[in-house]
């Protein structure tokens, strides 16, 4: 597979310098090593390294839904850290033909992994009640070309959902407990709600509304990751490491 010109790209150098970019004939690309002229990789095979100006090589590689979203977005959000937004589209069965209502948008970054999974079938219905942070989204998601599978709604979902027989409802929002009844009403038999939220005192209230209101398999998860520096009879987990990025309040309309 060769490059083409409008392909999405990653250049990789370490761990610490990966770039996405999207390729442009004139474009140039600045880093630390050098600068690299998009024009010259249009035609190279994936797999190829190419050079900077000042002889620094990079790998030429196809990136990963991962890679695009959290190095090639911009950002004006927080985002949904990967550990987190891996085990809420598993907990809410996103797949194929799913279709997903999300609130809030933010820059997207979730969005765009709900995209990747319902395509080409399925449909996600993203609410967000700031205007400039749907404008970051939309530009994020025809980035990576996905927002033909996605409608950016500027609305509050907390005045109620527009889609009906919705296979899940996924809620980055400070105050989910005020969106579960209509939550409730849009989901089909068996829907899932899921909430990510960083106080327990948010979990808390959220899960008894959510229990009040009918919901069952009520669930509250935090998620740990810790990462490890490997090296020949000196590997150990790094010193430093994300801990507390928020808990996941998940449950299902019966």
């Amino acid at each position: 597979m060769h490059v083409r010109e409008g392909d999405i790209i990653l250049l990789y150098r370490s761990l610490k310098r990966k770039f996405v970019v999207k390729v442009e004939k004139g474009r140039d690309i600045h880093t630390d090593l050098g600068v690299i002229r998009l024009s010259n990789v249009i035609g190279l095979p994936y797999g190829s390294r190419v050079k900077t100006h000042l002889g620094e090589e990079f790998i030429l590689l196809k990136p990963s839904i991962l890679d695009a979203v959290y190095i090639g977005f911009k950002r004006k959000t927080q985002v949904i850290y990967p550990k987190d937004a891996a085990y809420i589209i598993l907990t809410a069965s996103v797949s194929s033909g799913s279709r997903v209502v999300e609130a809030g948008t933010g820059s997207g970054c979730l969005t765009a992994i709900l995209a990747y999974l319902v395509k080409p079938t399925g449909r996600v219905y993203s609410y967000e009640v700031r205007e400039e942070f749907l404008e970051v989204a939309k530009e994020n998601l025809n980035s990576v070309g996905l927002l033909d599978y996605v409608e950016l709604k500027l609305k509050d979902i907390r005045k109620g959902i527009d889609e009906d027989q919705i296979d899940a409802v996924i809620l980055d929002l400070p105050d989910p407990w005020n969106v579960v009844e209509h939550a409730r009403k849009c989901l089909r038999s068996g829907g899932v709600l899921v909430a990510f939220l960083p106080t327990i005192n948010q979990i808390e209230r959220t899960s008894i509304v959510l229990r009040d209101l009918g919901f069952i398999d009520i669930c509250v998860v935090e998620l740990l990751l810790r990462e490890y520096r490997v090296e020949r009879d000196s590997t150990r987990p790094k010193t430093l490491m994300v801990g507390h990025t928020g808990y996941i309040v998940s449950a299902r309309r019966p």
